[in-house]
């Protein structure tokens, strides 16, 4: 397996996970403190069903990335 990077600090080319991880980060990790690895593991669960089935975006016309992909089916 060969990882595929571009060279360093070029974050335009993960644009779409650099984002996601800055929500996640903001709208989850530095809110919490999680007292054991599996609170971590709960956190991270629900954040990303949250995230796919709840969380409406700006950039898919106000929808849920899950809604967003249905309809573009």
């Amino acid at each position: 397996m060969k990882a595929s990077m571009s060279s360093k600090g070029n974050y335009l080319d993960n644009a779409c996970i650099e984002s996601f991880f800055s929500h996640f980060k903001t709208e989850c990790f530095y809110r919490y403190r999680f007292p054991t690895p599996m609170e971590v593991r709960k956190a991270v669960e629900w954040y990303i069903t949250f995230y796919n089935h709840k969380r409406f975006q700006k950039k898919l016309i106000n929808l849920t990335p899950i809604e967003f992909s249905s309809k573009a089916a």
